[in-house]
């Protein structure tokens, strides 16, 4: 989105994944600081990182991604929004797959209180 992301990775080393994580945020925020004349600007303000707690964490965390872009009225459907994970799973699971999980694993209030999943 145009002001934030998720992604949901497994990683052996989260130090060394926030590390390059932060090279990432450095780079890219010099080269758009450098684009838009803004240099000093700063572009990134924070990374939370989760583990996953439990199957329900995982999946009601990749509905919430999934379902983000709709929450914040960049899209009215999952689908409609094009760098989204959905497209994928859509692919390689099946719609079938994707709302059965929908139901099983709702968002209701998650990232209101992130850990109690």
């Amino acid at each position: 989105m145009p002001n934030h992301y998720h992604v949901l990775v497994k990683v052996d080393r989260i130090r060394d994944f926030s590390k390059g994580l932060g090279q990432l945020h450095g780079r890219t925020s010099h080269e758009m600081n450098q684009a838009d004349g803004a240099v000093g600007r700063k572009v990134w303000y924070r990374c939370h990182d989760r583990m996953m707690r439990s199957e329900r964490h995982f999946f009601a965390s990749l509905n919430y991604i999934h379902n983000n872009p709709v929450k914040h009225g960049y899209a009215k459907k999952w689908q409609e929004w094009p760098y989204s994970s959905v497209h994928w799973y859509l692919k390689c699971k099946g719609r079938a797959w994707l709302l059965e999980i929908w139901r099983e694993y709702p968002v209701l209030n998650y990232g209101d209180r992130w850990d109690q999943y």
